[in-house]
């Protein structure tokens, strides 16, 4: 018998939703927290953004989603390894 393929109910078909959901949220957690975490320098460079020195936090806020990026790709091809493999 073949292996069952994720995300799908073995039984009838359809699309596993709690399986998905159970893969979700942790995702948005983690994305959620570099949105957080990138807000900070956004905020403050809004705040300065009269004097001129909103650009290296703008810079900051962009890097902070650059590596949150890296950051979730690298975990959702981890996770889907380990779910193949399952």
């Amino acid at each position: 018998m073949p292996p069952s393929a994720p995300f799908i109910d073995s039984r009838d078909g359809t699309v596993d939703l709690v399986q998905v959901l159970e893969e979700a949220i942790p995702l948005a957690k983690l994305i959620g927290s570099f949105v957080l975490v990138a807000f900070v320098p956004y905020a403050i460079g809004f705040l300065l953004a009269p004097s001129g020195l909103a650009i290296p936090f703008t810079v900051l806020g962009q890097f902070v989603l650059a590596v949150g990026a890296g950051v979730a790709l690298i975990y959702c091809v981890a996770r889907g390894r380990t779910i193949a493999e399952e």
